[in-house]
This record gives C-alpha cells, sequence and structure tokens, in this order.
C-alpha cells in the first residue's frame, strides 16, 4: 500500500480543553437600578426600599443576575446589598457590573473548582472559539491552574495551535 495518510493529530497524546464545555446552563440578566432613582439619578432610600420589598423577584429563580446602573448617579454599596439580598434563595448567582462581569465571576468560581489532575504532565490545548460567551479572562484563569501541572499549554485547534508554555526538563 503506498504511502498511508496518518492522522497524527488524532494520534497524539494532546487534550484539548474546551471551556464552552463548562458552559451553565441558565438565564443571564441585567438588573439596572436606574428606574428606581428619582429622576433615573437621586437613591432616595425610603422610595428604594419599598421598590424592593415591592418587586417579584421570582422572575430571577435561577437566573445569574449582573447588578448595574446605567445612570450617572452614585449608588450606595448597601443598595446593591439590599438587592442581592433578595435575589440569594432565588439566582445562582449576583454580582454588581455588566454581563462580561458576570461570566467572568462564574467562569471564575468553574475554573477554581476544576480538578486539573488528568492534566498532569501531559500537552493541553485550550480550545480558542466558541460559540458561547466565554470571557477572554476565563482562558487567562485556565492557562495559570494548568501551568503547575500540564507539561506544556497551548491555544486554538490541534491542527493550528500557538504554544504558550513547555515545563522544561
Amino acid at each position: 500500500m503506498p504511502d498511508e495518510i496518518i492522522n497524527r493529530v488524532a494520534n497524539s497524546k494532546l487534550i484539548t480543553l474546551n471551556l464552552e464545555d463548562y458552559y451553565p446552563v441558565g438565564k443571564r440578566v441585567v438588573f439596572d437600578i436606574k428606574d428606581w432613582l428619582f429622576e433615573g439619578f437621586v437613591l432616595r432610600e425610603k422610595d428604594f426600599r419599598q421598590q424592593v420589598s415591592e418587586h417579584d423577584w421570582t422572575a430571577y429563580k435561577d437566573a445569574f443576575v449582573a447588578l448595574t446602573c446605567t445612570s450617572d448617579a452614585i449608588i450606595p454599596g448597601w443598595a446593591y446589598m439590599l438587592i442581592s439580598l433578595q435575589l440569594a434563595d432565588i439566582a445562582k448567582k449576583v454580582v454588581i457590573g455588566n454581563l462580561e462581569t458576570l461570566e467572568t465571576s462564574i467562569y471564575q468560581d468553574i475554573i477554581q473548582d476544576m480538578d486539573v489532575s488528568e492534566y498532569k504532565d501531559k500537552p493541553v490545548i485550550i480550545k480558542g472559539c466558541s460559540k458561547k460567551p466565554v470571557p477572554e479572562n476565563a482562558y487567562v484563569m485556565l492557562a495559570k491552574k494548568l501551568k503547575p501541572v500540564a507539561r506544556s499549554i497551548m491555544y486554538g485547534e490541534a491542527c493550528s495551535s500557538v504554544p504558550l508554555f513547555k515545563r522544561k526538563s
């Protein structure tokens, strides 16, 4: 048989790690408190507390929530805390910020809890492109987590990866 084509990528010991596989299911919600401010700029404590107590929080069941204020108002920290306490037993996660901040926080928890022992002394490719909103910070956090255990870390696809780290022998 003349020169058989061998798939060296499939036969290699490379392990591809795709952060998209860890993307948790759940609704993402940005909760903007500007509508609860007097003229969109002034937080009146009594009115604000009333809005919080009368709001239907069940709409956020099992959701990931980013608390924000899109107006230029100065919001005291207790306001976000008050809302987060309402969401504590309802939402999966609550952060102050935008959707990217929320996704970064979600992935921070995932990567922190990730067992990377299976990657010990192995070449690892962190898959780059994803269809889900995996934040760039997640790739940085994952690379840092893998560095002490992996023999090498690459980014991209097996056929066209970018070498990032290789442990010295």
